[in-house]
């Protein structure tokens, strides 16, 4: 049955220009209102969590390391951008002032920007384009059946290596460590073993670890390894990552630590608002020079 919209025109009421919007925006800050808001704490100097997304020495140097038909492997699961990302990824610049300018305006129930005009959010279909990830085929979404199993890490892990002191090295808890996945990577290639897919299986979960599920520590979750290793099972994994980021921002918007895809943040960031110098507006912002947005083509 088709839905009838003209049922709710009576209440929409009619936009009345950007002045009324600017007025009537602290009206929805305020009714919008949620105890302990980024907003509402002035005193609050550094973005919780931010320090987490610090430079990784070890990732440039593995990724150096890979033989041509590991890097097929991640061409072919879709990974090209996030491979180009995760090989720049010790030159990017994250700006934590426009990034906390961002988390002040989001809105944890709404999951939404909200601008004094208007209200904006991140796109399932921008992240794709924005990271090239494998897009959903719309349309086909009722003929989709993904079948949810236990998740079992070790046998995840054991397609990379079967070495007991390996396996526990590489775990701890309900997390998984990428250094050593990394270093287990670096010796195989350095020995030139023909293990291409296992080699690509393990360069994916610290590629994907360090720019759309990153985490504290260099570490990722169970949860998340299950979902990175699906990538190689023709598995679309965009809603995943949009969620991460969503929590994140929700959980940096309430005070907590931030979390998720920075890169995709900033990704969506550049291609919609232009961050000037304030003291001088026609200064352009030399940090874009850095910008993810330079290492993806735009």
């Amino acid at each position: 049955m088709k839905r009838n919209y003209s049922a709710f025109a009576e209440d929409i009421p009619p936009y009345s220009g950007p002045k009324v919007a600017r007025e009537t925006h602290a009206d929805l800050k305020q009714l919008s209102a949620i105890p302990g808001h980024i907003y509402t704490r002035p005193e609050l100097q550094i973005l919780p969590g931010q320090r987490r997304f610090s430079k990784v020495p070890w990732l440039v140097p593995m990724l150096e390391l890979l033989p041509p038909t590991s890097i097929g492997h991640l061409k072919e699961w879709g990974l090209s951008t996030v491979f180009v990302l995760a090989k720049n990824y010790n030159k990017l610049v994250h700006v934590w002032e426009s990034v906390t300018a961002m988390v002040e305006l989001w809105h944890p129930q709404t999951n939404s920007f909200i601008f004094p005009e208007f209200e904006a959010t991140i796109l399932l279909e921008e992240l794709e384009i924005m990271l090239g990830l494998p897009r959903y085929q719309r349309g086909k979404e009722l003929a989709i059946s993904y079948t949810v199993e236990q998740i079992n890490s070790w046998s995840i892990l054991a397609y990379i290596t079967t070495n007991k002191n390996d396996l526990y090295s590489m775990t701890s808890g309900m997390h998984v460590h990428l250094l050593p996945i990394a270093q287990w990577i670096t010796s195989q290639c350095k020995r030139k073993t023909a293990n291409y897919t296992a080699i690509a299986k393990a360069a994916a979960i610290c590629i994907c670890g360090v720019i759309l599920f990153p985490e504290s520590d260099d570490a990722i979750s169970f949860g998340n390894l299950s979902i990175i290793d699906s990538i190689s099972e023709g598995m679309k994994i965009g809603q995943a990552v949009l969620g991460s980021l969503y929590a994140g921002l929700t959980s940096a918007a309430l005070g907590g630590p931030f979390y998720g895809s920075i890169v995709a943040l900033e990704l969506w960031m550049g291609m919609h608002i232009q961050f000037r110098v304030v003291e001088n507006p026609s200064t352009e912002c030399k940090t874009m020079l850095n910008h993810p947005l330079a290492y993806v083509g735009g």
